[in-house]
């Protein structure tokens, strides 16, 4: 008997192996971020501190607020620990410098981490970053990363000059990129020069850190003439590739070299060029099934552009790029590692024949569909699996707007929410919702009928799941079951009060849904500030994004002046603990490709809103600071 043991032992090892799921052995290596302090002073001149809970420590953690008045004696201003992650203080001299430092509190003992933050005297309610704005140009999307690894995001922001849609032929400026501290210190400038076209399809950026060295990368579609933060020119700069002398295609880039640039977060410096994956090819081999169901020789499908960051191994972040989604579709999955740019994988959909051909937005997801610790391209009507193959299609065609989430909770898994341009005489669905680990249509509706945006987000707590709205049907519950009158904002989403319940930001707008009246109630409005949104009707901010402090989201908005970006935090205590969103993967990545096309707002990976269940620890690795 005492033989068999070992051998039993050794059985019972290799069953509870192969019987625990892989993805719990896959851990995502996400950034170090440090506690992020920060206070703001609200119109009662109350100041609410806040701070993360990050997202590898347990919801047990306690901490301690101090506040040094001016040139005063530093004291513990509350009376006991503290579970929550934000305090208000309402004692406050304003004449002075009020600095806040958070320590965290473990089985009653203080840590040796200090963060601090200093509200200067007459304080402001936003933090405020001058810009180096260009002259002609204006503050347009911005990305964030850890650009040096002390645990503090860094801001990237596009500043866009004339521009033009693909539909439209005319010179535009060349996108410019600039660096900044959130204190204010200029980094560096990149100017992607005249070969590459101004417009929200053309440029897509994606900021990361994607070696997981602690210090962010950026990754960008580049063109002879580009010039890097340190000055160095990418190919020839002696070369103009804008066409000229046809009014249908003047000022389009239907010619040269196309490239796929790797720069330094820190410095803007080249750190490795290679040919953009797919190059243009026949410009008229890129019309098919999506949208209008048309074609064209002008430049205008073949020059639509995409991207987003992806866990393709379940560990390490990759770039995926992007190209054309009214017909044919080209994603190309890159990993950069050691200093070295590889190819991991390229899909191709190829014709109007293929099913994945014209299923592909303005803009894209990102998700772990299938739950095995990889993520998921969620294409609009489509989803690519984490290996480059097609997992599937819906046939439901092109559209503008889409969210991915747990949006029905007492169903397995995430969802889909999105919208289809249906219009010229093509047939199909403007709404629906779908399981997103195979594509099943849970609903459908507005058949037949172009809808240019959609939302889906648990703001009315009567119902459960998320409700979705932006079809002729009103307000739906996550069942499809019309529930009453919609909102007029449909945009974006923001987490900003005490409640997990959705907030709607519009414009410069964030509105509460009061469901017992149909009506929408402004909670803040960063107009009163000087402040304006972006790209036209679409009215985004630069930027929403949980970049500081507790689990809700601050909010970036450009000054009406161009010279200044002004960053918003809520004012509003909670009770409510939850880790940082940006220690969430699927969230985190979101931010990443917020940028992209037509922005759309974060998700997490959980349900977000009423009698939510709390999320579990994310299964994730995060190196010590620098």
């Amino acid at each position: 008997m005492k033989q068999k043991r070992p051998f039993i032992a050794c059985v019972m090892l290799v069953y509870l192996f192969i019987s625990i799921p892989h993805f719990l052995f896959a851990q995502k290596m996400m950034e170090y971020l440090n506690r992020g302090v920060v206070a703001t002073i609200s119109s009662k001149g109350n100041v609410l501190v806040s701070w993360r809970l990050l997202g590898t420590e347990d919801t047990s953690i306690q901490f301690n607020v101090y506040k040094k008045t001016g040139d005063k004696s530093i004291v513990q201003i509350n009376k006991k620990p503290i579970h929550q992650t934000n305090f208000l203080d309402e004692n406050v001299d304003t004449l002075v410098a009020n600095t806040y430092t958070v320590i965290p509190v473990l089985k009653g003992k203080e840590q040796s981490e200090k963060s601090s933050f200093i509200l200067p005297a007459f304080p402001k309610p936003y933090i405020s970053i001058p810009l180096k704005t260009p002259v002609g140009y204006t503050p347009n999307d911005i990305a964030v990363g850890d650009v040096d690894g002390d645990g503090i995001y860094e801001i990237i922001i596009h500043q866009t000059g004339r521009g033009r849609d693909n539909a439209s032929a005319g010179f535009t400026d060349p996108p410019i990129f600039q660096a900044y501290k959130l204190d204010g210190t200029f980094l560096w400038e990149i100017n992607l020069g005249k070969n590459i076209r101004e417009g929200a399809h053309y440029t897509q950026f994606m900021v990361y850190d994607l070696d997981s060295d602690g210090k962010t990368e950026i990754a960008m579609k580049t063109a002879d003439g580009t010039i890097d933060g340190l000055g160095k020119i990418i190919g020839d700069s002696s070369k103009d590739y804008r066409a000229k002398g046809d009014r249908r295609t003047e000022g389009k880039i239907l010619d040269g070299p196309e490239y796929f640039t790797i720069f330094s977060g820190l410095t803007g410096a080249e750190l490795a060029t290679t040919n953009y994956i797919a190059h243009r090819g026949n410009i008229g081999g890129w019309g098919g099934v999506g949208g209008n169901g048309g074609n064209d020789n002008t430049g205008n499908r073949v020059d639509r552009f995409t991207a987003c960051i992806a866990y393709l191994d379940g560990k390490l972040p990759s770039v995926v790029m992007g190209r054309g989604y009214y017909g044919r579709t080209v994603l190309a999955a890159w990993d950069w590692r050691n200093g070295k740019l590889s190819s991991r994988w390229v899909f191709d959909s190829e014709d109007g024949k293929n099913p994945f051909s014209g299923q592909g937005y303005h803009n894209l997801s990102v998700a772990d569909v299938d739950n095995d610790g990889k993520d998921e391209i969620v294409f609009g009507s489509m989803c690519v699996d984490d290996n480059g193959k097609g997992l599937y299609s819906t046939g439901l065609r092109h559209g503008d707007a889409l969210h991915v989430s747990d949006l029905e909770p007492s169903l397995p898994g995430l969802e889909v929410y999105g919208v289809h341009e249906i219009e010229e005489g093509t047939k199909g669905f403007g709404t629906a919702m779908y399981q997103a680990k195979n594509g099943t249509i849970l609903f459908a509706a507005d058949e037949n009928k172009d809808i240019g945006r959609g939302v889906a987000a648990d703001i009315d707590p009567r119902y459960d799941g998320a409700e979705n709205w932006g079809g002729e049907g009103g307000l739906k519950s996550c069942k499809g079951e019309k529930i009453g009158n919609a909102p007029r904002s449909v945009n974006f989403i923001v987490q900003w009060d005490e409640s997990p319940i959705y907030e709607l930001l519009n414009g410069t707008r964030i509105e509460k849904w009061n469901y017992e009246t149909a009506t929408l109630e402004t909670l803040f409005d960063a107009k009163n500030f000087n402040c304006a949104s972006n790209n036209g009707t679409k009215a985004n901010p630069a930027i929403s994004a949980d970049i500081l402090g507790d689990w809700r989201e601050e909010v970036i908005y450009r000054t009406t002046d161009n010279k200044e970006l002004r960053i918003f935090s809520t004012t509003i205590p909670t009770s409510f603990k939850l880790y940082t969103l940006m220690h969430n993967p699927h969230y985190r990545v979101s931010v990443a490709w917020q940028n992209v096309g037509y922005n759309q707002p974060p998700h997490t990976d959980f349900f977000f809103g009423a009698n939510m269940k709390m999320p579990a620890k994310p299964n994730i690795l995060v190196p010590k600071s620098k």
